[in-house]
């Protein structure tokens, strides 16, 4: 029997690896790291910089000097946070979505070629796959709740 443990360790083990494969496979301009910044802005939309770091698992300054370098090529823009005026929100501009958008399609065009080689079955088990994981991501983003069991009496 496939434990829960298995069974997720082998889907985050070999969707990292799709991943990686496809970057390392494709040809685009944007550096790697201001690539994932991009798509983490893209996911997440307008966040401050200490969301960002913590989305990313890494520390504010290294967030900041990414954040430098994008805001440089002019792919975000930094506006007052209506919250706290002592803070910024960054969030991606139409350029920054254009450079996201040249990424992934050079991911794909690294992909597509192995895709090509599925007969219709492979495909089909394929978008099912993509189904199931996207199920597995919104049941994962959801707040849990929690029932109280019921005491019968």
């Amino acid at each position: 029997m496939i434990t829960n443990d298995t069974l997720g360790n082998d889907l985050l083990r070999s969707a990292a690896r799709l991943s990686r494969w496809a970057s390392r496979n494709a040809s685009f301009d944007v550096p790697f790291a201001q690539a994932r910044l991009l798509a983490l802005l893209d996911e997440l939309g307008p966040s401050r910089v200490s969301v960002l770091a913590a989305a990313d698992h890494s520390s504010q300054p290294t967030i900041t000097t990414q954040l430098h370098k994008v805001e440089a090529a002019g792919w975000v823009c930094r506006h007052v946070d209506p919250d706290d005026a002592r803070a910024s929100v960054v969030s991606m501009t139409e350029a920054g979505h254009a450079a996201l958008a040249e990424v992934r399609r050079a991911r794909l065009a690294a992909l597509a070629p192995a895709l090509d080689q599925l007969d219709a079955t492979g495909r089909e088990r394929m978008r099912v796959a993509v189904e199931v994981i996207n199920e597995l991501l919104s049941a994962a983003t959801e707040p849990t709740h929690h029932s109280t069991p019921r005491k019968d009496g």
